[in-house]
């Protein structure tokens, strides 16, 4: 396989298991395999779109109109010292989807999941300020601790689920190194971050 084939491999992992993403995915698992699976359909549609609106799309709008406004490339925006402001737009986009599921009521557990990933926000944002972390590390992370975190709270075995997100954990985290984004250390420790982060958020928040 040519070199790049291989970057551009990379740069689709990088894309699709977006750091962004992890608070739909957990809500999708949350809905498929909890007793929030006998919510009403429009109900969940409705929850779906809050959380897809302030999770994904406001955060990567914004972010992509501050780095088009400093006339950065996507790798310039990696700087450390130029993720701050990123880290800022999407927690304050979090905290307000955790705020309007608040007022609308929802499940404990779907504001956990936005609690989770608003906490691994924090947390990767506070280490940026001394050394760069990989939140797509950290996002996959947490959805491997929400995992562990669910399976204990409504007694399933996870073990296969989590044989996938080990491989799909690798895979996005050899394709940072590959785009040298991070190193094999930021890439643990993102990971090791958000399993700890979720798990904790999801049993005692």
């Amino acid at each position: 396989m040519k070199a790049k084939h291989i970057i551009m491999m990379a740069k689709a992992l990088s894309a699709v298991f977006s750091p962004f993403h992890l608070p739909v995915v957990g809500l999708i698992l949350l809905f498929g395999f909890s007793y929030l699976s006998f919510l009403p359909w429009d109900v969940k549609l409705y929850i779906l779109l809050v959380v897809y609106t302030f999770t994904i799309l406001l955060p990567t709008c914004l972010i992509r109109l501050y780095r088009r406004y400093q006339g950065w490339s996507r790798i310039e925006l990696g700087i450390k010292e130029r993720r701050v402001v990123p880290y800022v737009i999407s927690i304050l986009c979090y905290f307000t989807c955790y705020y309007l599921l608040s007022l609308n009521h929802a499940s404990h557990f779907i504001g956990s999941i936005v609690v989770a990933s608003l906490l691994i926000q924090v947390v990767c944002a506070i280490i940026n300020l001394w050394w760069k972390i990989s939140t797509h590390s950290a996002a996959i992370g947490g959805v491997t601790g929400a995992l562990i975190a669910f399976a204990a709270i409504f007694n399933f075995n996870p073990v296969w689920w989590i044989c996938l997100l080990l491989l799909l954990a690798g895979m996005v985290g050899t394709s940072r190194i590959i785009l040298r984004q991070h190193t094999l250390e930021q890439v643990v420790a993102g990971y090791l971050i958000g399993i700890v982060c979720a798990f904790l958020a999801i049993v005692y928040v």
